[in-house]
């Protein structure tokens, strides 16, 4: 029923699609976002937001100098980026079903990267709920031809992985296209937690930004961010 919905997020886009990719996008609407704040919510602990986003292209160069395995040619690799427990044995059960996912679908793991993370900068709430996210990078398999169909094949990867439901796993996105960055943060702390977010390395040629008001549900890491507003992979 239309008459129980309800519009209070706050949502920004940049983009230059005739120049090239630069980390001045990513600035600018993080930029907005801060500036979106009044669009978002936060509880009785004020430095706990309902939740803050960024959806940016796949940063080829910034990725391929921070992890220690040879990367495929761009639009022959995608990333998923993944919420785990923090429970080290959790952490591996889930680690071993999106590894064997991946192999299961045709497609080969290349390997892991720890996303690098500033706690200071998260309120005490969420940062007792706070996952470990790390980022999954996965090599397209011969038989895939181009892209968009590498895209199809991580799609169906990730509906498999979500599809076990196990206990504290949740993937924000999962493509050869886009990358998110997210977390139950208010819009000033997304780019102070995630470093990677002020790395001048890190270019997009457009960015989509998300401030979270929670309305009828209540907050969490999964939910917040930009990934959702949009049509999955």
């Amino acid at each position: 029923d239309p008459s129980y919905e309800h519009d209070a997020c706050g949502v920004a886009f940049v983009a230059r699609l005739a120049a090239p990719a630069s980390h001045e996008v990513i600035s600018r609407a993080l930029w907005a976002l801060e500036h979106l704040e009044h669009r978002g919510a936060e509880g009785a602990d004020a430095d706990t937001g309902d939740g803050a986003g960024i959806l940016i292209q796949l940063p080829d160069g910034f990725l391929r100098d921070e992890v220690p395995f040879e990367l495929p040619p761009t639009g022959r690799y995608g990333v998923a980026v993944c919420f785990l427990p923090v429970d080290p044995a959790q952490r591996e059960r889930a680690e071993r079903l999106l590894e064997r996912t991946v192999a299961d679908e045709g497609q080969r793991v290349l390997g892991w990267r720890d996303v690098p993370v500033v706690p200071e900068h998260c309120g005490t709430v969420a940062g007792a709920a706070a996952p470990c996210i790390r980022q999954l990078f996965v090599a397209a398999g011969d038989a895939v031809e181009d892209l968009d169909a590498l895209e199809r094949r991580l799609y169906v990867i990730r509906r498999v992985v979500e599809k076990e439901d196990l206990p504290n796993l949740a993937i924000a996105s999962f493509s050869g296209r886009t990358i998110v960055y997210k977390g139950m943060l208010t819009a000033a702390q997304l780019s102070h937690y995630f470093p990677d977010l002020r790395d001048e390395r890190a270019a997009s040629r457009l960015a989509l930004v998300h401030s979270r008001f929670s309305t009828n549900t209540f907050p969490s890491w999964e939910l917040a961010h930009p990934y959702r507003m949009l049509a999955h992979n």
